[in-house]
């Protein structure tokens, strides 16, 4: 089943995809509460992010070709995991908002996964069970500040800095899809979810076991080689195999 958040005639629904019509839900997919009786055709919505998360758990360095790349030998015995914010999450076709305090902003392309229930210490067995499904993501990153400051707070944390959507897909294989980013239409990232150094089972169970994991929460399991910057007037494409294309346009911000 396909899932998303929508806007329609000012109010905001999740909603249930049915060939070429919505299916409107009174609640998130994952409390199973009945829906509202309403369908409508997908040109008469607006999609927003797909999840409303508590925060976004990131997975850095997790693609064995990224590391490559990057001329690193050793690969990590554990996943280094950093945090978002709530805030940074836009959804389909909404602004990256590039700020002024930056001289350069990096676009990575993630597979996302969605959190279904609350996971705390669950086994690498169980976490399918707590996953509702998988959506497309871009871990903006101010590049520069991140390597002045020394950590990745600030340069991971703008508004506009987490691109999600289009959509939830519930049943995928997230270790065997093909993962690309585009450019303005050049592509610039291409590679497979095969190539992640920690499945996503694992970055489940590994995260539950540090901090209870709430419904709609998204863990971002890491980017693959090709990573690099973008400028105002930019259009970013994240595509993901069984699950769509996530495009952002990169703005100067207003401030």
């Amino acid at each position: 089943m396909i899932y998303s958040r929508v806007a329609y005639n000012g109010e905001i629904y999740y909603a249930a995809a049915e060939g070429e019509e919505l299916s409107l839900l009174l609640e998130a997919p994952y409390k199973r509460l009945v829906g509202s009786g309403k369908k409508v055709h997908w040109s008469e919505v607006r999609l927003l992010a797909p999840c409303q998360p508590t925060k976004i758990v990131c997975v850095g360095l997790n693609y064995a070709d990224h590391a490559r790349e990057l001329g690193i030998q050793a690969l990590p015995k554990e996943p280094l995991i950093f945090l978002k914010p709530s805030t940074a999450v836009i959804g389909p076709e909404e602004a990256i908002v590039y700020p002024p305090c930056s001289e350069r902003v990096d676009y990575e392309a993630e597979l996302a996964v969605v959190v279904k229930e609350a996971a705390a210490r669950v086994s690498v067995k169980d976490a399918r069970s707590k996953i509702w499904g998988y959506t497309c993501g871009n871990d903006v990153t101010a590049r520069d500040l991140q390597q002045r400051d020394g950590q990745w707070t600030r340069s991971k944390s703008f508004d506009t800095f987490c691109p999600l959507g289009p959509w939830i897909v519930e049943e995928l294989n997230p270790q065997e899809l093909n993962i690309r980013l585009l450019v303005n239409g050049e592509e610039r990232q291409n590679s497979n979810t095969r190539e992640m150094i920690f499945s996503v089972e694992y970055l489940v169970s590994y995260i539950s076991h540090i901090m209870t994991l709430l419904p709609g929460d998204v863990i971002m399991t890491g980017t693959p080689p090709g990573v690099g910057p973008v400028r105002p007037g930019d259009v970013v494409t994240v595509e993901i195999q069984g699950i769509g294309s996530l495009v952002n346009k990169v703005i100067t911000s207003n401030f």
